[in-house]
C-alpha cells in the first residue's frame, strides 16, 4: 500500500512540476496584487494606517495557502470524475479507494505549503512588516500551516466530489466570495466583539481559524483568536471534511 501511495504521489508531483509556472501564477498574482495595493500603496498615501500591514500579512498568507490546497484537490477531481473518467486509472492501483482519496489530500497539502513558501517572503518584503518570531511562534506557524492545508484540501475533496464540471465555476463563486469576506483575512476576529452576533456567526467559516492561526503565529502581539479555539476549529473541521470527503469520494468512485 505504501509503495502504491508513493507511486501515485510521484505521478501527481511530476504533473504539477510540468505546470509549475501556471501554479505559481495562480497562487501568487491575486494575493501579491492585494498586498501591493493595501500593504504598500495605500499606507504610503495615508489612506490606511501603516500598522494595517502587520494585521493583513497573516490573512494574505492564510488565504493563499487555503485556496491553493482547495483548488489543487477540487479542480482535478471535477475533471477526473467528468466525462473522461480519468479517476478509473488511479482506482486500478493496488490501494484502497480511501487510500486514493487520502493521496489527493496529501497532494493538496504539498501544493499549499509551496504556495506559502512563495507568498510569505514576497508579501513580507513588499509590506515591510517587522516580524519577531520566537521558536514557539515558528512551531505554531508550521502547525497552523499543516492543519490549514489539510482542512482545505479535505474541503476541496468535498467540493470536487459534489460539483458537476459545468457548475464548478459557479460553485467556487458562491462558496469563495462569502468565505473570503467573512473569513477574517482582512480584519482580526477579536476586534469583532463590537458586533457580537457577527463575531459568533463567522465561526462557521473554516477560513476564520486559518486566518487567526496565522495571525497567532506571525503577529501574536496583535488581537487574535485564543489558541485553543484556533487549533480546535482547525482540527475539528479537518476531521469533519476528511470524513465527508472520503465518503463522497468512495461513493463517486463506485458509481
Amino acid at each position: 500500500m505504501t509503495t502504491a501511495m508513493l507511486a501515485l504521489l510521484h505521478r501527481d508531483v511530476r504533473v504539477a512540476r510540468r505546470e509549475l509556472h501556471y501554479f505559481l501564477l495562480r497562487v501568487a498574482i491575486q494575493p501579491l496584487l492585494f498586498t501591493f495595493i493595501f500593504g504598500y500603496v495605500m499606507p504610503r498615501l495615508g489612506i490606511v494606517q501603516r500598522g494595517y500591514t502587520s494585521m493583513l500579512l497573516p490573512g494574505i498568507l492564510g488565504l493563499s495557502m487555503t485556496l491553493s490546497s482547495m483548488q489543487a484537490v477540487a479542480l482535478p477531481l471535477v475533471i477526473d470524475f467528468g466525462w473522461s473518467k480519468e479517476i478509473e486509472d488511479r482506482l486500478l492501483a493496488p490501494i484502497s479507494i480511501a487510500g486514493v482519496g487520502i493521496e489527493k489530500i496529501i497532494v493538496g497539502i504539498l501544493q499549499a505549503i509551496i504556495a506559502g513558501i512563495v507568498v510569505l517572503p514576497l508579501a513580507w518584503l513588499m509590506m515591510g512588516t517587522h516580524l519577531n518570531m520566537r521558536p514557539i511562534d515558528l512551531a505554531q506557524l508550521i502547525m497552523v500551516s499543516l492543519l490549514s492545508s489539510w482542512l482545505f484540501a479535505a474541503f476541496g475533496m468535498v467540493v470536487g466530489t459534489i460539483a458537476a464540471p459545468q457548475q464548478i465555476s459557479l460553485v467556487f463563486t458562491v462558496l469563495l466570495t462569502p468565505m473570503i469576506f467573512f473569513g477574517c483575512a482582512y480584519y482580526p476576529w477579536a476586534t469583532l466583539h463590537i458586533i457580537p452576533w457577527f463575531q459568533y456567526s463567522v465561526l462557521v467559516n473554516p477560513l476564520v481559524y486559518a486566518s487567526e492561526g496565522f495571525r497567532l503565529a506571525l503577529t501574536p502581539e496583535l488581537p487574535h483568536m485564543p489558541a485553543w479555539l484556533v487549533y480546535g476549529g482547525l482540527l475539528g473541521f479537518s476531521l469533519f471534511f476528511t470524513w465527508v470527503g472520503l465518503r463522497k469520494f468512495e461513493k463517486r468512485a463506485l458509481d
